[in-house]
């Protein structure tokens, strides 16, 4: 996708006016497919609303679709853009994400494909490292037709406690590489400036401070993280 698209599709987000045509059953939250029309176009999106979100003994501040937002950002921050576009906005059920439908390329046989050492997914697990993703699912990896990697799903992250639990353990311990430290230090500087200003608007002062330390400590590890010993570091189900 060029700037050019994205920025227009941007606009369609952000104008357009949504209308929700179904629900994905398999979602413990309210998540409802639809469209959004604008200026004679139209795309297909997700749209979580947080009336939606059921309550989470263990995220029991913000909201999933803030953290989700976040995700977003921090993803185009860093230059991964694993993330789908996702904006915040109104809806017919209130405010929450919206966020860019993806379709997958329906060739690619999820449960062979997570377990590679595609780069892609290298890029994933770092992402999801720093953001703390506590649900990195096989089925929340969307591959494409023209060959990009998104993932989604990101409504709990950026807890302010070391809380990892992803199916993609393949770098575990290995050493980042040059590209990779300087992602980080580029993200490390981003996060005191506009991305931090943003951020504070999204989560609470600790999951930032906890989002802090996490870069730091990647770059004073210079290697991925290793699977906890103190808590399931695969979620169940791992589809």
């Amino acid at each position: 996708m060029d700037t050019g698209d994205k920025l227009s599709k941007k606009t369609l987000l952000e104008n357009g006016v949504l209308k929700v045509s179904g629900r994905l059953v398999d979602a413990s939250n309210a998540t409802l497919f639809g469209t959004i029309e604008y200026g004679g176009e139209s795309l297909a999106v997700i749209y979580k609303p947080i009336a939606g979100e059921r309550p989470l003994w263990d995220f029991a501040e913000g909201t999933l679709a803030n953290r989700e937002y976040a995700s977003y950002l921090v993803s185009e921050s860093a230059g991964f853009h694993l993330v789908p576009l996702t904006i915040l906005r109104d809806g017919p059920f209130g405010d929450g994400m919206v966020q860019s439908w993806i379709d997958i390329d329906e060739t690619i046989d999820l449960v062979a494909f997570f377990e590679t050492d595609d780069p892609q997914l290298r890029k994933m697990a770092l992402f999801d490292a720093i953001i703390n993703n506590t649900d990195r699912k096989i089925g929340h990896l969307l591959p494409t037709e023209d060959g990009h990697l998104f993932g989604c799903d990101h409504g709990v992250t950026f807890h302010r406690e070391d809380k990892l639990r992803t199916v993609l353990w393949q770098w575990a311990g290995e050493d980042l590489s040059p590209e990779e430290i300087h992602t980080l230090q580029n993200l490390h500087t981003s996060l005191k400036g506009p991305l931090g200003e943003d951020l504070a608007n999204l989560l609470t002062q600790e999951e930032i401070s906890a989002l802090h330390k996490r870069v730091e400590r990647l770059l004073s590890d210079k290697s991925f993280p290793l699977p906890s010993q103190d808590w399931p570091s695969v979620p169940w189900p791992a589809f």
